[in-house]
């Protein structure tokens, strides 16, 4: 898996394939090497075409009791067509995070100004709302993110359900089985390099917080993981200060474990942090900025310090890093949230009722959600023509 975004997608298969659902995944990205092979779980894999009649063969034929989109962006190139070619399937939306939100935060650290409505009512929430409306269900990850949607955009809580990461719980054997604080050593972050927050994050971390937590502990490496590593992240690799590129991890449950600590000031983007669910699950306490924490903690103790201010930052990544006493309190509250707040069982059930419940009353609850109706109506006409003229033009 090359992002979090990966690991969400598999745990939501294999939520369905709990419940003998038979699965097609079809996408119209080019697969990479860093691609899972989804055939070997008995998925059927299909490649589709953007602004292409032939998926509406496909879809009719396929004649789908459940379509999940995977972000707002494949909602609006597809979901016209679904509700056209399909009008009794369920259609759900994955958010994967709020991209208006991490947009209009994106903006705002750009313009050093105070991120506000101003700057999350972008042109971008305005597209993923419009998707969330003319979904049946949309998946939100974070409890922060439900909570924007209900208060600052005002979307009705029925259209909406939290579904976390959905994890197996982590066993009293398998923590035992972890490297102690005596047998780790270094510092890493990890993240693919493609994501905004995670390229800026480490560029933080080389111009100001690694020199400050170096200067400390002159022997310490931090190392630095991620896909798609460009020429621009390598000139970053180096070797003397110990601010070391490693590319793409192929077993991050490996890396992690071997770290002490994982370092994560994200200054801004959205959603939970896939890098601090690693962590919690290999028994590596972190050090994080308030936006990398937010939305995965509740009202549990994290599994290491919250901190934006960059001298408090390294201050804490430190004290972390030289504390045993300390890390393994830290660790210990790490595996109690991945238990407790994002068991598989409890979020499963959940999901699966609310699936349920909507398939037995989907023309009643479509009545109800008359904004989701106009929606529909209007962008499946405006989207449906411009896919139509844009698959005419590429026939030129």
């Amino acid at each position: 898996m090359s992002s979090a975004a990966g690991s969400r997608m598999m745990q939501l298969i294999a939520v369905f394939q709990s419940q003998n659902y038979q699965i097609t995944f079809a996408s119209s990205c080019v697969k990479t090497d860093n691609a899972f092979n989804l055939k070997t779980m008995g998925i059927a894999q299909v490649n589709i075409k953007l602004n292409h009649s032939s998926f509406d063969e496909f879809i009719k034929h396929l004649k789908p009791d459940v379509v999940l989109f995977d972000r707002f962006m494949t909602e609006e190139q597809f979901g016209w067509r679904v509700a056209e070619q399909c009008p009794k399937a369920l259609r759900i939306l994955d958010t994967e995070d709020l991209h208006g939100l991490r947009k209009g935060r994106q903006q705002a650290f750009k313009d050093e100004a105070a991120f506000d409505d101003s700057y999350l009512f972008n042109d971008t929430a305005k597209r993923e709302i419009a998707s969330i409306y003319r979904s049946d269900l949309s998946l939100i990850i974070s409890e922060a993110e439900m909570e924007f949607l209900k208060n600052h955009f005002k979307v009705d809580a029925s259209l909406l359900i939290y579904l976390p990461f959905i994890l197996d719980e982590i066993s009293k054997e398998s923590i035992e089985k972890h490297p102690s604080f005596e047998d780790r050593n270094h510092f890493i972050t990890i993240g693919n390099f493609l994501h905004a927050p995670n390229y800026n994050a480490v560029l933080y971390l080389k111009e100001t917080i690694w020199p400050l937590i170096r200067k400390q502990l002159p022997k310490a490496e931090l190392h630095i993981y991620g896909a798609y590593a460009s020429q621009k992240v390598n000139q970053l690799h180096n070797a003397k200060t110990g601010f070391l590129i490693k590319g793409f991890a192929e077993d991050v449950n490996a890396v992690m474990q071997q770290s002490k600590i994982c370092l994560a000031p994200i200054r801004f983007g959205a959603g939970l942090k896939g890098k601090l669910i690693d962590a919690m699950q290999n028994g590596t306490p972190c050090v994080m900025s308030t936006i990398a924490a937010e939305g995965m903690f509740g009202n549990l103790k994290p599994n290491g310090f919250i901190e934006d201010n960059p001298e408090e930052f390294a201050t804490k990544a430190v004290k972390l890093y030289n504390d045993e006493t300390l890390w393994n309190a830290k660790q210990q509250n790490g595996f109690s949230i991945i238990n407790n707040r994002f068991g598989k069982t409890e979020h499963q059930k959940r999901f699966i009722s609310q699936i349920e419940n909507i398939t037995k009353h989907l023309n009643e609850k479509r009545l109800k959600n008359f904004t989701g109706q106009m929606l529909l109506h209007h962008t499946l006409q405006s989207t449906k023509f411009m896919g139509k003229w844009i698959e005419e033009k590429n026939k030129d």
